[in-house]
């Protein structure tokens, strides 16, 4: 196999779910041939129905079995599990590529796999899909958070080559389904991982309670009123950080942060407390930026402790 670029590989995938299933057809798009893949719920069913057409569905170890390339698209915490047990069960063979796609794990997790002659490798892509045919498409504007073994000591002396092979097996695989390479070495995994759910599931949650709240006040379509708002805040944010702060708390306007925690403490106190630990945040972040002064910062933090 040329390192820069894989040939067209056998693909298994473990198992069809948002992930797996999303991945198994840009792989399929790209010109490799899926050739089994794993599912259990009805949902994954349809899944590999709908993105996986004709393809066999079979038990993991025999999806394995068959496989140059196996993708193991399950949870980070069922990952670890999965790889001792198709390890002991013989599944692995030399020269095979084995992808799993867990967000807070490097390729340390397959160290059972690699030490059958597999070359490792985490794929994570930096998206939220669905599993429906739109995510296919979505891969075209994400990147790909990559980690091959030995990262660490890539450029070392007495690096192993084999490394260097990982990531250019890894990077064409990426690019091969429309994606952006992006390294992230095996000991900061976790805590890439945590920075990415903390902005992606949180800003979810951030936005349900927004529109929760608007629609106790009899406030509708909430969805339409606040989509151009908060698009317009989230573009502000990834294109000018913290100096596109904006608001009450930006500007040090204590009053009405009183009257909001007021008002949202009676709606929801749950909430209220969700907003005084962000809008203190927001505060700091605000002062830091020098959109605040000592001043007003000590005034919007001893508003938020009485409150």
């Amino acid at each position: 196999m040329d390192a820069g670029r894989p040939a067209r590989l056998a693909v298994g995938v473990v198992s069809a779910g948002r992930v797996g299933s999303v991945l198994g057809a840009a792989l399929g798009r790209a010109g490799h041939h899926v050739v089994a893949a794993s599912a259990v719920s009805r949902a994954s069913r349809k899944r590999a129905a709908d993105l996986l057409p004709d393809v066999p569905l079979l038990p993991p170890d025999e999806v394995a079995s068959r496989a140059d390339l196996l993708l193991l698209a399950v949870p980070d915490d069922v990952l670890p599990g999965l790889v001792r047990g198709l390890a002991a069960a013989g599944c692995f063979r030399p020269g095979q590529i084995v992808v799993h796609t867990a967000g807070s794990q490097g390729a340390a997790v397959l160290a059972p796999a690699t030490e059958q002659g597999v070359l490792p490798l985490a794929l994570h892509p930096a998206m939220t899909f669905t599993g429906r045919p739109e995510d296919v498409e979505r891969l075209a504007s994400c990147c790909v958070g990559v980690t091959a073994p030995g990262e660490a000591e890539e450029d070392g002396p007495g690096a192993d080559p084999r490394d260097a092979v990982g990531w250019s097996v890894a990077e064409a695989l990426v690019l091969e389904m429309g994606a952006e390479p992006v390294r992230i070495p095996e000991a900061v995994r976790p805590l890439y991982h945590a920075a990415l759910a903390h902005g992606a599931n949180h800003l979810m949650t951030l936005v349900g309670d927004c529109v929760q709240l608007l629609e106790s006040a009899g406030i509708t379509p909430a969805g339409r009123l606040i989509a151009p708002l908060l698009s317009a805040a989230l573009d502000n944010a990834l294109r000018h950080g913290d100096r596109a702060l904006t608001g009450p708390v930006a500007r040090g306007d204590s009053g009405t942060v009183r009257t909001h925690l007021d008002r949202i403490s009676t709606a929801d106190p749950d909430l209220a407390a969700s907003y005084r630990a962000l809008a203190g945040r927001t505060a700091r972040r605000a002062a830091a930026a020098g959109l605040l002064d000592e001043s007003a910062l000590h005034d919007v933090e001893k508003t938020l402790e009485e409150q």
